[in-house]
């Protein structure tokens, strides 16, 4: 009989009932544990953290749809030794009698018996108080916890569940072990179990498959796949399970299994079968259309994602669904994106539900991020709209036409860019693209669209051209860096000046980096002219800019052409610290492929040459032809060129050292230094060549305003068999107060050669006990090298061996100094992972494997290692760190 309560009293019915509340047979699929599948991989990391369910009152296992949530609770319980209570609810949901009756049948099922005094439900739409308070009773009286998992618990949304279920968790205590599979937050007081430590989670970000699990995984599908195919499978599905399966299977019917899980369409797929019955037609009507509008976008907030529906309700929706794990990943601040396989299916949905809806969702959303701030976004969706004007409009218009040289998607902007129609032609549109043209150093292409937004900007009053003008202003400076015109990067650069004071200064503000190039191009611009005191002025500025990303370019290439300043004046140290700078700020943003010119390396690879270190030299100049500059303006041809001719020069090749120094610079003015330069490689080619004489009269004929070129000068005098035109040549320019080492290292030594000769050997000696003085402290040996026999004699003798031992000569205990550079600065811990293996043969794919990183992270981490070790090959690495002891 039944009470007034809806409970059977303990006299009525079997011990174990086969009928639920309103009659019908307990459906006895509910209470089975499911069978993992022949190709089920155990997770010993899941599993091991699972363990804590034994430990805590509840456990939840919080994932999406396919995540694995399932059967990694299914294998778990099944390796228990004791009995699992387990029930799928997706079948319990006419209420909270129909729950109970099916979890106490569970516990029956499982072999859990529970006394007839507790009773069971006889109203499929309630529960007494009276049964939870003695089902809650018994167990806190159990030796061993109960163990009960609820499976697809996210079906079950009645709120009073949630407090009945709470209810017997607290009073059952130490006797109830609770376990939550589900696909949502359960409506419980999570924070309080977390708060005491009574509760394990495992959420989707753990549920997701590592590259190693998912190698072993397809592996188990019968597919054979190398470690980068892995990883891009991985970075693709995130890690998703059903995602990963469901590829390995469709893979296995194509003839190249790697080729199809690089290029296969996601909406053509079972994953999207999978996803649209699963995720979205489970969605309302509102939810699906939000749903499919954002998925144009990368990320999405909701005030977005309000304009792109036209509602007002996108917030609950997103965060709901994000609770829900339906896909949309939250990144904080309010931000979300869409799981990139789940987009594409979308994206592709769209175009069948909605066609022509794409582009104007792509124009609502770039007039929000222009709105917003988000530029780069913002020239993604204009462009994907097909909107060229007001793209280009919105780019000039915010002064962010630098971007296109510094923003941190600066490659992908350009490209985007490169899309535009050919019917654009705005004077902004004439920016963008010689903007682009320029950024390459295509002048053909990048000049005429500079002329035609000049000409247009000359008749234009409207508001917005202060701000195209400036833009115009930035371009022409670096069109005359480029062109080697600096008296056209003055007059851009001071009209620049004037402009800024027509902008709006929160413009200004917000684009740091549109005068930093403007004032590295200048600076660029008067180096060549031979200006290094007002080049030195307009680049210092930039290089002491305390900017992040924004200004990064123009502080590294400010860097390197003061490095180079400094290393024309024969400063080495001081030239080689501002490169090694430069060079830093590179590696920090890994721009690949490379913004700027290059001229660090080049700078370091002609320091090299000056202290013998010929193979860092050669090194270092290979490094730069293998990632050729985006830049290629005349100083940085110039300096390469003389230090590719001053390598061939240290090596014993003057014939090419020649041909490589003698190609002209394209350039519309002469650079007084430039011609200098290279008329001090031919004089010493044909010094090395026996024609003194020869070399003499070129260097007559440049004008000795630079005291290298003095020095050379003067050597080939003394060459030619005329010590007092030699000295009158230094004693008149006196280089020894105007240069630094490198020159007057050359200097002391012409003056002690010349004292030599005329048997002074005590000058001789004091000169030479100078250069030595000087040379030690920038290791520079090439002066030394290039003095000739008359040298060794001297530099045998005392003081001046103590002098030269262990640097440039044989020291007490060396046969012979090394002439390695220090290295540049510390490896990283990443980097001395990576060395550690390079010394064991292992091949870049192992290492990645080993280390469980991308293939292109290692190459990263080699670059580095090569680039502080100085060298350019493994086998010189591994050498070189055995050396300095960091093997």
């Amino acid at each position: 009989m039944t009470d007034v309560s809806g409970t059977e009293d303990e006299g009525a019915g079997p011990a174990t009932p086969c009928a639920d509340p309103l009659g019908d047979p307990f459906l006895a699929a509910s209470f089975a544990v499911p069978a993992r599948p022949a190709t089920f991989l155990r997770r010993d990391r899941l599993v091991r953290h699972l363990d804590q369910a034994l430990l805590t009152p509840l456990t939840m296992v919080n994932g999406a749809a396919g995540a694995g949530k399932t059967l990694l609770v299914a294998d778990w319980a099944t390796g228990l030794d004791r009995p699992v209570a387990w029930l799928t609810t997706d079948a319990v949901d006419q209420g909270p009698g129909m729950f109970w009756a099916y979890l106490t049948q569970a516990l029956h099922a499982s072999g859990t018996a529970v006394p007839a005094s507790v009773g069971r439900p006889s109203d499929a739409h309630h529960v007494d108080h009276t049964l939870l308070a003695r089902l809650a009773a018994d167990l806190s009286t159990r030796d061993r916890p109960v163990i009960v998992v609820l499976d697809e618990y996210d079906r079950v949304s009645a709120p009073e569940i949630a407090d009945q279920l709470e209810f017997v968790l607290h009073h059952a205590g130490a006797g109830l072990r609770l376990i939550l599979v589900t696909r949502t937050e359960p409506l419980l007081p999570l924070h309080r179990y977390r708060a005491v430590g009574a509760m394990t989670e495992i959420r989707g970000a753990e549920l997701a498959f590592t590259p190693e699990e998912a190698a072993t995984l397809v592996a188990r599908h019968g597919l054979r796949l190398g470690v980068s195919a892995v990883r891009a499978l991985v970075e693709r599905t995130r890690g998703w399970a059903a995602g990963l399966r469901l590829c390995a299977l469709a893979a296995l019917d194509s003839p190249d299994p790697e080729l199809y899980l690089k290029e296969f369409e996601a909406d053509r797929s079972a994953v999207a079968d999978f996803l649209l019955a699963e995720v979205l037609k489970r969605q309302s009507a509102p939810t699906q259309d939000l749903l499919l509008r954002v998925s144009v976008l990368e990320r999405f907030c909701p005030d977005l994602a309000n304009a792109l529906t036209g509602r007002t309700d996108a917030e609950p929706l997103l965060a709901g669904l994000h609770r829900a794990n339906a896909f949309v990943e939250h990144l904080g601040h309010a931000w979300y994106r869409l799981h990139p396989l789940f987009g594409e299916i979308l994206r592709a949905h769209l175009r069948e539900r909605a066609p022509g809806l794409e582009p104007e969702l792509h124009r609502r959303a770039a007039r929000w991020l222009r709105h917003s701030g988000f530029l780069s976004e913002m020239l993604a969706h204009g462009m994907a709209a097909g909107d060229w004007e007001f793209t280009a409009n919105a780019l000039v218009e915010e002064l962010a036409i630098g971007q296109l040289f510094t923003g941190p998607r600066s490659a992908d902007l350009a490209e985007l860019v490169s899309r535009t129609g050919p019917e654009a032609e705005s004077p902004a549109m004439s920016l963008v693209r010689a903007a682009r043209e320029l950024s390459r150093s295509d002048l053909d292409r990048g000049l005429p669209h500079l002329r035609h937004a000049e000409e247009s900007l000359a008749a234009d009053d409207a508001p917005g051209a202060a701000a195209a003008r400036l833009s115009w202003a930035l371009l022409e400076v670096l069109a005359a860096r480029l062109t080697g015109s600096p008296g056209r990067a003055e007059q851009a650069a001071e009209a620049a000046r004037h402009l800024r004071t027509e902008v709006p200064e929160h413009l200004l503000d917000k684009h740091p980096e549109l005068n930093a190039l403007t004032q590295t191009h200048l600076g660029s611009a008067r180096l060549w002219a031979g200006r290094f005191e007002d080049a030195r002025a307009a680049l210092s500025p930039v290089a002491g800019t305390t900017g992040g990303a924004a200004t990064a370019l123009p502080r590294e290439e400010s860097l390197g052409h003061l490095a180079l300043i400094d290393y024309l004046n024969g400063w080495p140290g001081r030239a080689e610290r501002k490169a090694l700078a430069a060079m830093s700020e590179t590696e920090r943003l890994s721009r690949d492929p490379p913004s700027g010119s290059g001229i660090d390396r080049m700078v370091l690879a002609a320091v090299a040459v000056d202290r013998n270190e010929l193979a860092q030299a050669q090194s270092l100049l290979d490094a730069a032809a293998d990632s050729p500059p985006a830049l290629r303006d005349p100083v940085t041809e110039a300096g390469r060129m003389i230090a590719t001719a001053r390598l061939l020069l240290a090596r014993g090749h003057p014939r090419a050292a020649l041909e490589a120094a003698e190609p002209a610079v394209p350039a519309d003015v002469v650079s007084p230094w430039a011609e200098g330069q290279t008329a001090l490689v031919a004089s010493a080619v044909h010094l090395a060549e026996g024609r003194p004489e020869a070399a003499a009269r070129i260097l007559r004929a440049v004008p000795h305003s630079h005291p290298a070129c003095t020095v050379g000068a003067a050597r080939a005098e003394l060459a030619a068999g005329r010590p007092d035109v030699a000295m009158d040549l230094l004693d008149g320019a006196r280089p020894e107060g105007r240069a630094g080492p490198a020159v007057t290292v050359r200097a002391a030594l012409l003056r002690a050669q010349a004292a030599d000769g005329a048997g002074d050997s005590a000058t001789a000696r004091r000169h030479v006990g100078q250069a030595l003085l000087e040379a030690r402290r920038e290791r520079l040996r090439r002066p030394f090298l290039e003095a000739g026999p008359w040298l060794r004699p001297l530099l045998s003798t005392e003081p001046l061996r103590g002098l030269g031992a262990g640097w440039l000569t044989p020291g007490p205990s060396s046969a012979q100094a090394q002439p390695w550079a220090p290295v540049v600065e510390e490896l990283s811990g990443r980097e001395r992972d990576v060395l550690r293996r390079l010394a064991q043969m292992m091949s870049t794919e192992e290492i990645a494997a080993d280390l469980y990183v991308s293939v292109n992270t290692v190459k990263t981490h080699l670059k580095s290692v090569y680039r502080k070790l100085a060298v350019n090959r493994r086998n010189d690495a591994v050498r070189r760190a055995r050396e300095l002891r960091l093997l």
